[in-house]
């Protein structure tokens, strides 16, 4: 009794034992700000400021159709589901490796009608008994076998349970659990990953349509103003004041301008279908939503951009990398503990008759118990690159993790410097464009007097639609630029994106 006292508190301390090295998380050397590196530049109309970041980003562009396309992401686009899908994966397969901590318990029975063969080794049964001159069927077989005994055939019934458990006794199972439910982690943050791609995939692009909305209401006005050009060059050639070169230019530039709106056009069609298929809708479905023109979402005078001891909290691909440097860590747990032996407790116990009658009477019963010992004595070596396996693994992952962080505050830097100097530019951009249209009314005015030739109007008219269009592409890329910033940013604290949405 002391002894297996003994023994189960020996087997109780070895299972609390755990194999390997224990998991934490890296310390990543974060700035103070975000601006303590970054070179002072000058003033702009919308300038970011150290506060907390709503997870709500897309609200601060004041535009009830951006809000409600981003709000309906989380449910239509097809990579978040997908990746929802990897996160059920995942679930199902920590339960597959979980279930080795419990006892397997099988039932079993089983039904068996039996010919042995006449000829068989069951003839020697009858060996002793002819050897002292018994005599079966009256017959006497030579060497000692019986030749006439015919064997019947028999029935066998038998009904039971079957159990095994392997003891855990140096944390290989737990490692296992351990790295399982860290690759849950990681497929989380996939899916959240996943969802802040696709929320600002579809604001960029709904900036972008609402960009070439407003460059293709630039080709238009600017077609009409050439044609007005065509007809006051129609009226002074009926006057004899112009000449055919000036016809002729004139018609050139209304064809020119004209060109430019079918390609403009086709990329207004591009970005409804890039639209309706983030949101898993077919081509054109989005037409009849999105068609009428709006103005393009303007930025906010002030940008909250958080801080950055909080990135690591709120990129979805950091987290991501950390939880997989967790699961490499806890492999190589479960590749030490293969090199040590493994304890399985075997149990069964049921009922075998040779007849109905007998298979509800105890004394058929039989019974078998006892533990296995498996002791790994050679392996050819592949124990040993399993581990090293495991071990290089850790490093990758570890190497992947770093080039994440490194990535993500490379992503943050080049956010913010894109978002100023386009500010900066779009400044100057809009300068342009109001002394280019000063220069067009002055050179239709100098031509109407015959002061100038149609070649002045035909230059002011080029440099204000070429300005108009760089402004409209600068006004596109500065709420782009904020978008893309948010995204690099992590676009809010992740935990309140929800981490499976509800899917149809």
């Amino acid at each position: 009794m002391i002894r297996a006292v003994s023994l189960l508190t020996g087997v109780v301390l070895i299972a609390g034992c755990t194999l390997g090295p224990d998991f934490k998380s890296p310390d990543d050397a974060t700035p103070i700000s975000w601006f303590s590196a970054r070179p002072k530049q000058p003033q702009t109309p919308s300038r970011t400021v150290a506060e907390p970041i709503d997870p709500a980003w897309w609200q601060l562009f004041g535009d009830p159709q951006l809000t409600a396309l981003v709000q309906r992401v989380a449910g239509a686009n097809l990579d978040v589901r997908l990746a929802a899908i990897r996160i059920e994966e995942s679930r199902a397969e920590r339960g597959v490796v979980a279930a080795a901590q419990f006892p397997t318990i099988e039932g079993n029975a089983s039904y068996v009608r039996q010919q042995a063969s006449n000829r068989g080794v069951f003839t020697k049964l009858g060996t002793n008994a002819v050897g002292s001159g018994r005599v079966a069927n009256g017959t006497v077989g030579g060497a000692g076998a019986i030749t006439g005994v015919k064997i019947e055939p028999f029935e066998a019934y038998q009904y039971g349970l079957d159990a095994s458990w392997e003891l855990d006794l140096w944390g290989r199972v737990r490692r296992a659990v351990e790295s399982s439910d860290a690759s849950i982690i990681a497929n989380q943050e996939a899916l959240r990953g996943a969802l802040l791609s696709s929320l600002a995939e579809v604001a960029r692009d709904y900036m972008e349509l609402r960009g070439a909305q407003l460059r293709l209401q630039i080709a238009r006005d600017n077609l009409k103003t050439s044609r007005q050009s065509q007809g006051i060059v129609a009226q002074r050639a009926a006057g004899g004041l112009a000449t055919d070169l000036d016809a002729a230019n004139a018609a050139a530039q209304v064809s020119t301008v004209a060109a430019d709106i079918p390609r403009i056009e086709q990329e207004e069609a591009r970005l409804m279908n890039a639209l309706g298929l983030l949101l898993g809708e077919p081509p054109q479905a989005l037409r009849a939503e999105l068609e009428t023109p709006k103005p393009i979402p303007p930025v906010p005078p002030e940008v909250p951009v958080g801080f950055p001891s909080e990135l690591a909290q709120r990129r979805p691909d950091i987290r991501q990398a950390d939880a997989n440097l967790h699961s490499a860590t806890a492999d190589i747990g479960v590749a030490e503990a293969n090199f040590y032996p493994s304890v399985t407790l075997n149990g069964s116990i049921g009922i075998q008759a040779l007849r109905t009658q007998s298979l509800w009477n105890w004394n058929a019963q039989q019974y078998a118990f006892g533990p296995s010992l498996n002791i790994p004595i050679f392996e050819g070596g592949r124990l040993k690159s399993q581990l090293a396996l495991r071990e290089a693994q850790q490093r990758e992952a570890a190497v992947k993790y770093q080039r994440t962080v490194l990535t993500a505050w490379n992503e943050v830097d080049d956010a913010l410097s894109a978002y100023e100097f386009e500010q900066r530019r779009r400044a100057q951009l809009i300068e342009a464009v109001k002394q280019n249209r000063r220069a067009l009314a002055l050179a239709q005015s100098r031509y109407r007097e015959g002061v100038s030739d149609f070649i002045e109007v035909l230059d002011a008219q080029r440099q204000q639609l070429v300005t108009e269009q760089l402004l409209a592409i600068s006004t596109t890329n500065v709420s782009g630029n904020l978008v893309a910033l948010y995204k690099a940013l992590g676009g809010g604290w992740q935990p309140d994106l929800p981490v499976e949405p509800n899917l149809p």
